[in-house]
């Protein structure tokens, strides 16, 4: 027998997968990005089908945000005793800031759950859906500041130089919602419990954000230094990244300094998401 006969045919090794790697969860993100015509119409699709047959369509959206904002704003002020004039824009700004924080996480949470058509159909990047929420919500928000427009227009708030400052403000406000939207849309889709749970405590910290009363020297001399418990809270200080610069106050910066703190650690934690479960998300739903 020839010795080539004996040898033992070794077969090649298994060539490794990279689907777990951060180069697939960047590239992802990147060709996610590239596909824009696609998000942004799947976007702006589902905001015509909300409001599909309707005779205001999307204008529905700055009324009913407008009137919340009012009736809350004119409530709240005498509960407290501020001026309309005062608080009116006080207010109006912290709602639609909240609207598109709360809509954020809330429809994030569920964004991989509710399209399990388009994921297992549609060869595209995960990403592309997560976009599409962002998007969403830039146009809600859009609809939405119309109504403080119209409050500068009547009240003439004090507004300066500083409001520039809104810019940096929404492209932070951009960045979270992206990730947020990684973390908690990966997360919910493997427990959905996450997903009511997250509404739950959203619920919540809408009253603990000064959104409907305000933190303050009136305030303080009411409620005594715990007040300032407050500051604990991270979207707090989102708010007023936001909501300062617009009604002309001087923003301290360890607000922008918490925000870029929770989203550096944020974005780390959806990279890492994206690194792990990016690839299971088409099994999970």
């Amino acid at each position: 027998m020839s010795v080539a006969a004996n040898e033992r045919v070794i077969p090649p090794a298994p060539e490794s997968s990279d689907s777990r790697t951060f180069r697939r969860a960047v590239a992802d993100l990147v060709d996610g990005l590239y596909n824009s015509e696609l998000w942004l119409h799947l976007g702006w699709t589902d905001i015509k089908q909300r409001y599909k047959r309707s005779v205001l369509g999307p204008l529905w959206i700055t009324i009913a945000t407008g009137v919340t904002a009012i009736a809350m704003g004119i409530l709240y002020g005498t509960l407290f005793g501020f001026t309309i004039k005062e608080f009116l824009p006080y207010v109006i700004l912290g709602l639609i800031f909240w609207n598109f924080i709360q809509n954020t996480v809330l429809d994030g949470s569920v964004v991989f759950s509710t399209n399990e058509g388009l994921i297992k159909q549609l060869p595209a990047p995960i990403s592309v859906h997560v976009y599409r929420i962002v998007w969403r919500q830039l146009i809600i928000f859009a609809h939405n500041i119309v109504i403080f427009l119209v409050v500068v227009a009547v009240f003439r708030p004090p507004i300066t130089w500083e409001a520039l400052l809104f810019f940096p403000a929404m492209a932070l406000f951009v960045l979270n919602a992206i990730w947020v939207t990684i973390v908690f849309g990966i997360l919910s889709t493997r427990f959905r419990d996450i997903s009511q749970l997250t509404t739950t405590i959203v619920q919540l910290a809408f009253f603990m954000t000064p959104i409907i009363w305000k933190l303050g020297p009136e305030m303080g001399n009411r409620v005594g230094s715990r007040a300032r418990l407050v500051e604990l809270n991270p979207l707090f200080h989102y708010i007023e990244i936001t909501r300062g610069p617009l009604l002309g106050e001087h923003v301290e910066f360890y607000h922008w300094a918490v925000v870029i703190g929770c989203t550096v650690v944020g974005c780390a934690a959806a990279m890492v998401i994206m690194r792990n479960f990016r690839s299971r998300v088409a099994y999970w739903v």
